[in-house]
């Protein structure tokens, strides 16, 4: 049986939360949407993913429609259910990235009525990240979030930098807050205040590493937990186990930036002075996205083998086209792209792949059912190995899934570093 069951609202977020479980010792594989069926068909699957101490499912929710985000995370919920999981954890952005209708506060509404929670925390710090809440204000490197990039994330900006006042609008529940200095009081200090505030939601400042170790102890075998990728530093595996080992391929490697986060931009521009790289034509897929994904699949093809590509959206503010359309369009051009590359033909078989959308658009449509997790690259970045759905002769691949925000300058000229034969 699984002892800790893993929602997150995308591929990235998935990866990232795996990351610091595996980090903290968990033998823990992600499973994507597809892969939910094998787990509700087949008992012999649901077997075998029961032997994981944790199990991440991977959901593309964190911009759907709200009635949709909830349905896919209860269908989630009830997978991991069904592997026996004794606790859950709602994982969701650092940046807390949603709107007014949702759907970090819908998705949460759903899980806690599910599971017959009265009181949860919310906890979106990854201190590793530069992400930490005090006096309930979520800051990014130290800069408030109404401040920061996200202000103007095409599908989330984020206006307001309270993180309870973010979450009330979306929630038919309470809203309270639990500040540093109760945190810095330790384990039965925080644990009373759980109990005595009046809220259903409990957003916990953290500040650093201890204070998510604080947070994880207080809240003990609490059925559910929510927040950022962080949390997942304080916990600690029932039954400490080697972790199931990482394919490593040996084909050819591309980097597939849909992300126009200022981050992603600057690990652009970085690359480009270092691999053969193309830009998509953002404009042109309106009305030619088949010739746009031929004439760069062709491109791709015909580089240096022996070194990684680079196929990017945004690389300067001014390349952005601050629309959902577009961000679609790129997100399938660049997923056509990667199933087509990763054909016995082509040979691209290393993926690093950026933005959360991109990332769970790439994923399905090399039909990746699992994920098992590799070695980390960057704080809540790792590799992870995947079979291809090619009717039933798949292609071993790995693939790095990347934040928008998340990583060093370099991650994608040194990524590759990680993969060892």
């Amino acid at each position: 049986m699984s002892h800790l069951g893993g929602i997150a609202d995308d591929f990235t977020g998935a990866t990232d939360l795996a990351t610091n479980l595996a980090g903290r010792g968990f033998d823990v594989v992600v499973v994507t949407e597809t892969g939910l069926d094998a787990i509700e068909q087949d008992p012999g699957v649901r077997a075998r993913l029961s032997g994981y101490e944790a199990v991440v499912v991977a959901l593309k929710t964190r911009t759907a429609p709200v009635p949709a985000a909830v349905d896919a995370s209860l269908r989630a919920l009830d997978a991991l259910r069904a592997l026996g999981t004794e606790r859950i954890y709602d994982k969701y952005c650092s940046t807390f990235d949603s709107t007014d209708e949702g759907n970090i506060g819908p998705v949460l509404d759903a899980l806690t009525e599910a599971l017959g929670v009265e009181r949860t925390v919310v906890v979106p710090s990854f201190p590793d990240n530069g992400r930490t809440v005090r006096g309930g204000i979520l800051s990014v490197h130290g800069v408030r979030l109404e401040d920061s990039s996200m202000r103007t994330h095409p599908l989330t900006p984020m206006t307001r930098s309270r993180v309870a006042g973010l979450l009330r609008p979306q929630s038919i529940r309470s809203v309270g807050e639990i500040h540093t200095d109760t945190v810095d009081a330790g384990v039965a200090a925080l644990r009373e205040a759980i109990a005595a505030v009046d809220a259903d939601y409990l957003v916990v400042d953290a500040t650093s590493d201890q204070h998510l170790a604080t947070i994880v102890e207080a809240t003990g075998d609490a059925p559910l937990v929510s927040g950022g990728s962080g949390l997942a530093l304080g916990l600690t595996p029932r039954t400490p186990r080697s972790a199931t080992p990482m394919t490593v391929t040996a084909g050819r490697r591309i980097v597939l930036a849909g992300s126009a986060s200022s981050a992603t931009q600057g690990q652009v521009r970085h690359a480009k002075e270092r691999m053969p790289h193309r830009q998509v034509d953002v404009r042109a897929l309106a009305t030619d996205l088949d010739g746009e994904l031929d004439a760069i699949a062709t491109w791709a093809t015909q580089q240096p083998e022996d070194g990684p590509v680079l196929v990017y959206a945004v690389a300067e503010p001014s390349d952005l086209i601050a629309s959902v359309d577009a961000a679609a369009a790129v997100e399938r051009l660049l997923s056509a792209l990667a199933a087509r590359l990763s054909g016995a033909d082509a040979g691209f078989t290393r993926f690093v792949v950026a933005g959360g959308e991109t990332s769970g658009a790439v994923v399905s449509a090399l039909g990746l059912d699992e994920l098992v997790i590799g070695p980390r690259i960057a704080a809540g970045v790792c590799w992870a190995s995947g079979t291809t759905d090619r009717a039933g002769t798949g292609i071993p691949v790995n693939v790095a899934l990347k934040s928008g925000n998340f990583g060093t300058e370099d991650l994608f000229s040194t990524a590759w570093k990680e993969l060892h034969a």
